[in-house]
């Protein structure tokens, strides 16, 4: 989320976000496993992993039943509660979870309520007063909302891999994913677009035909099928 107009960031998160974390504590994790297939020493990078994965219990906020999106920089919790997609990668990455099977359900049940729509996640929940459910305007008007609002469209798959991991529910799986096939014909023919509209009926807008998209949807639509077997 690094949109800045001039001297001005949209979305400023100094100290410690929530996505940042989670791949730090999949890097070290698959370090560790790396290196024990290798046959070299694995014991500093899974000691790393396991402090990564207790202090990751930090950004859980019980009052909202999701992350907080940043904490500062001494690891205290902020006082901000706002609903953003970028705590789903807490789930779906392929590693041992880092919450508890109740805390995973509980993010996927809140970013499904808010943040889901037919072609990606919102970057904010409509609750929040600076949501903005269309993208369009000038560059600085674009800027401002790039992040506050705007669908995502490659942040599909990490949804739902992360319900497929909650729901163990290939067939549901499917159903959050066939809206792209659909796309596939609306925008760029045989491509999927980088961004959407948050508010219905979510025209896509940016980039039309956007590489992160697609490889996330195919990524997705493989690790659905490999699911069932």
């Amino acid at each position: 989320m690094d949109a800045k107009i001039g001297d001005w960031v949209v979305t400023p998160r100094i100290g410690k976000p929530v996505e940042i974390n989670a791949l730090w504590y999949c890097a070290l994790a698959t370090m560790s496993s790396i290196a024990q297939k290798i046959g070299k020493p694995h014991d500093r990078y899974e000691k790393l992993a396991e402090r990564a994965r207790i202090g990751f219990q930090q950004f859980w906020n019980p009052s909202t039943g999701y992350c907080y999106d940043v904490l500062n920089s001494d690891g205290t919790a902020c006082h901000d509660d706002t609903l953003r997609p970028n705590q789903i990668f807490a789930v779906s990455l392929p590693i041992l979870p880092l919450l508890t099977e109740v805390q995973q359900k509980s993010i996927v049940e809140a970013c499904g309520r808010s943040l889901l729509t037919s072609y990606g996640l919102r970057s904010l929940s409509p609750d929040h007063p600076d949501y903005c459910g269309h993208y369009g305007g000038d560059s600085y008007q674009r800027d401002s909302v790039y992040h506050q609002g705007t669908v995502w469209g490659w942040l599909l798959g990490a949804f739902i891999r992360s319900h497929l991991r909650v729901y163990q529910n290939p067939e549901q799986a499917y159903s959050l994913l066939q809206p792209m096939s659909h796309h596939l014909l609306a925008g760029c023919l045989g491509s999927l677009s980088e961004i959407f509209d948050g508010d219905a009926p979510m025209r896509s807008r940016g980039c039309i035909a956007q590489a992160w998209t697609v490889a996330e949807v195919l990524q997705t639509w493989i690790f659905i099928e490999n699911s069932k077997r």
